[in-house]
């Protein structure tokens, strides 16, 4: 559970980082060639690293549904939409709704059993949860709005 826990607050910051460059190279070139930029250097870094680890076995696939060979396409979504959500929202609430997002369908998935998943009872524990992250976001969310107002108010009086 350890390396897990590491793993997962590694993968968070990742993400927060790269959506920063994403939406920094987005700016300056556009949402169609960052998606491309993104995911062919990932590409490039992931077949390089999978060679190196496992060889000739890197190109062996065992049986799969065939619909989870389209993974690769939902990560284009995945691209473009979190690079556009931190161009119009900031990176800090553009994350925080992506997250909660993907808290929210995780818990779908799993409470529902849906793509293979076992299936996990859906409880009022979860609820609340997840109602407590929605809670902070819109905290945040109001806090923010409440301090820019205020300071466009005395601009404007200025």
């Amino acid at each position: 559970m350890g390396f897990g826990l590491l793993f997962a607050l590694l993968a968070g910051s990742l993400v927060s980082v790269q959506n920063i460059f994403n939406s920094k190279v987005s700016a300056r070139t556009g949402s169609g060639k960052t998606t491309v930029l993104v995911l062919a250097l990932g590409f490039l870094a992931s077949f390089t690293i999978g060679l190196l680890s496992e060889g000739s076995g890197f190109f062996r696939v065992g049986h799969m549904e065939p619909w989870y060979y389209f993974s690769g396409i939902l990560g284009v979504g995945v691209v473009v939409c979190l690079t556009q959500g931190v161009n119009r929202l900031g990176p800090t609430f553009a994350i925080a709704i992506s997250l909660s997002s993907q808290l929210i369908f995780a818990l779908l998935l799993d409470s529902m059993g849906w793509f293979g998943l076992e299936r996990v009872p859906f409880t009022a524990r979860h609820l609340v949860g997840v109602l407590v992250i929605l809670c902070g976001i819109l905290l945040f969310k109001w806090s923010g709005n409440r301090k820019t107002a205020a300071v466009e108010s005395s601009e404007l009086t200025v």
